[in-house]
């Protein structure tokens, strides 16, 4: 992890970002500035190059051209170690990508041995906290596919604070849950939020967006169409397609 960074710079940077698959061009010279301690909430239709623009920033899906600057290096750069700085880009997806065949405990310590070189008492302690930050105290030697969904993705963002990234992304971490589990998952977001964590957060949940961020960043159609304060996107957004996009929460 690199210890010294001007917090008035950005921790992310994206510029002229373009991504296809195939004749469909799902990001269009996409920029964006992500600062430290800042939540950032990305909302949209489905389709609308959500998703592949937060695979891109930690290069689970590469550019075709663009730049992502993390602590100013460019992570398409040869020389960058993509690695290195992807432990401290923390990743939370919506099918939980948990290690099946291993209890909540190992399934958070694994990196953090692996990768990160601490000791297994070191990254059991690290996890238990984590764990118990996110009330499963009580899992921890639990096998993974006894957990209930709100339980997994719980245990899917303990995992990925075990490695104490400096940035977490989400992929739209509520949308495999049940409807009744999904608050719990984002209390535990909100406290993440609340303790300073720099977030970006791919979500259809609006409440939260519009509660939790520090700024609400609405695509479409592979753009970023329009992007302010929750107060000024949910209260007076400027694009008639926003509009059109949050009709049903704004006449709520």
């Amino acid at each position: 992890m690199i210890e010294t960074f001007d917090a008035a710079q950005p921790l992310i940077r994206v510029e002229g970002l373009r991504k296809s698959f195939g004749d469909l061009e799902v990001l269009k010279n996409i920029n964006l500035d992500v600062m430290p301690g800042e939540v950032v909430t990305i909302i949209g239709a489905s389709g609308s190059g959500k998703s592949t623009l937060l695979r891109c920033v930690n290069l689970l899906e590469t550019p075709d051209s663009g730049h992502i600057w993390f602590h100013g290096e460019d992570l398409a750069a040869d020389r960058v170690n993509i690695n290195k700085l992807r432990e401290s880009i923390g990743m939370v997806f919506q099918s939980f990508n948990l290690f099946n065949n291993k209890n909540v405990l190992d399934n958070c310590t694994l990196a953090p041995v692996t990768l990160k070189k601490c000791t297994k008492e070191e990254a059991e302690a690290r996890a238990r906290q984590r764990l118990a930050a996110v009330g499963l105290s009580d899992f921890i030697d639990a096998q993974a596919t006894s957990l209930s969904g709100g339980q997994k993705q719980r245990v899917a963002i303990a995992r990925a604070l075990c490695m104490e990234p400096e940035i977490m992304l989400f992929d739209e971490p509520t949308s495999a849950l049940d409807p009744e589990i999904v608050g719990e998952v984002l209390n535990v977001m909100r406290d993440l939020a609340s303790e300073g964590m720099t977030m970006v957060v791919v979500t259809h949940e609006m409440a939260f967006a519009r509660t939790v961020s520090d700024r609400v960043v609405f695509m479409d159609k592979g753009v970023i169409a329009e992007q302010g304060s929750p107060e000024q996107i949910f209260g007076n957004p400027k694009q008639a397609r926003t509009r059109e996009f949050l009709a049903r929460y704004l006449d709520d």
